[in-house]
């Protein structure tokens, strides 16, 4: 009865010469994401992050150092000690500004200490050649614009080598507020400005670091909640697609079942013995296929010799290599046509998978056989989508290969 019951899926789950494809109906089921896209998500979203908070840093500095800076500059370049010293640092700083900008934007790694050094050593000059009158107006333009070229020069880095480079900056202009004589006043005017220099550069590189942060976790997590979305529709559009086989074995079953109830098919014809065998092997495979082991082609075919030994077949399995993670509709169009075949075997059988990285060859010999009762597949070569079927007889033996390449 088992053999009766198994026969419910001959015209469901594989070709025969006469029936129809079956799995063409079926819908693949659908994959998740690949691993690789779900960490290229996040990292994508904070590489967007990051760069607009580096067009947004330079674009701060450029402007401060042209818009502010360079009209103060030019305004009171009489009143300097040494002006050429301090439009020559200017350009030097605007020249390596820009140098700096673009490497940035293009996602270059910037030499920190070279231009850090370069920067500190225009910052000592400029505040040696204002003068004492223009020390804290407008025209001396490293209070205002070189914290936001440290910024530049520390981008991606740890937020402790710009809050080294500005507590150098201020004792720098320390010395120089010393140096010029001081009162009162300029101690407070001096603690302002080093409060604006250190606040404002600092609070746009934690900033930007947050946010880029922020952002990585929460496309992060968009992207595993996706992913397992994804698993699931595949998941429940798996099961969908397996009640239906199911349905139809089923319907498939009852149809046998009536028939020999009624007398209308007989147990000793060959061709009802064949449907019972070949179906009670599609059966056992589409269970099997189901199954969580290593090597799930192998199984599924494996679980088919079996029940060909089981009904009096001697048959080898022979395998070389190990199959590929294969999708289930692959597996079913590799090892379907061959189990029908099994199925009709009389004698012996010899199966063999051969399995390469990207390549599965699995290949059905039998003895042939003449008769009614002898049925099979036309010769030739036949596609079934990704999967090559080729069928050969000469009279001595029955050849089938079906082959998948990725």
């Amino acid at each position: 009865m088992s053999a009766d019951l198994g026969a419910s899926t001959d015209r469901t789950t594989a070709p025969r010469a006469t029936d129809p494809q079956p799995g063409r109906a079926s819908v693949p089921a659908p994959r998740g994401p690949a691993p690789t896209a779900v960490l290229a998500a996040p990292a994508a979203v904070a590489h967007a992050s990051d760069r607009g908070a580096r067009i947004v840093s330079v674009a701060i500095a450029l402007a401060w150092h042209v818009a502010i800076g360079l009209p103060a500059v030019l305004g009171a370049r009489a009143d300097f000690a040494a002006p050429a010293v301090v439009l020559g640092g200017w350009l030097l700083v605007a020249v390596a500004g820009v140098v700096a900008g673009m490497r940035l934007l293009r996602g270059a790694q910037l030499p920190p200490w070279p231009l850090a050094g370069l920067l500190l050593a225009v910052d000592a000059a400029v505040f040696a050649a204002v003068g004492e009158r223009q020390l804290f107006a407008a025209a001396n333009w490293v209070w205002s614009t070189l914290g936001w070229f440290f910024l530049l020069a520390m981008w991606g880095r740890r937020v402790t080598g710009l809050v080294a480079l500005l507590t150098t900056h201020a004792l720098i202009a320390l010395v120089a507020v010393l140096g010029h004589g001081h009162e009162p006043a300029d101690l407070a005017r001096y603690a302002m400005y080093v409060y604006g220099t250190f606040s404002l550069p600092v609070a746009v590189f934690v900033g930007g670091v947050t946010i880029v942060g922020l952002a990585r976790e929460r496309a992060a997590s968009a992207a595993a909640m996706h992913a397992m979305a994804a698993e699931r529709d595949a998941a429940e559009q798996g099961l969908r697609e397996r009640r239906n086989r199911l349905a139809l074995v089923g319907a498939a079953a009852g149809r046998v079942l009536g028939e020999l109830a009624d007398g209308q098919a007989d147990p000793d014809d060959p061709e009802v013995q064949r449907r019972c065998v070949l179906a009670a092997a599609r059966l056992r495979r589409l269970i099997a296929e189901s199954d969580d082991v290593p090597d799930p082609l192998l199984h599924e075919l494996r679980a088919a010799a079996d029940l060909a030994e089981r009904n009096g077949l001697p048959i080898d399995l022979v395998t070389i290599g190990n199959p590929p993670p294969l999708p289930v509709e692959i597996r079913r169009r590799l090892a379907d046509p061959l189990t029908g075949i099994l199925a009709d075997a009389r004698g012996w059988a010899r199966l063999t998978v051969v399995s390469g990285r990207d390549e599965v060859v699995v290949s059905l010999v039998t003895p042939d056989r003449d008769g009614p009762e002898a049925t099979g597949p036309p010769p030739g070569e036949h596609d079934d989508g990704p999967v090559r079927h080729l069928y050969e007889r000469d009279g001595d033996i029955r050849w089938a290969q079906t082959r998948w390449r990725r």
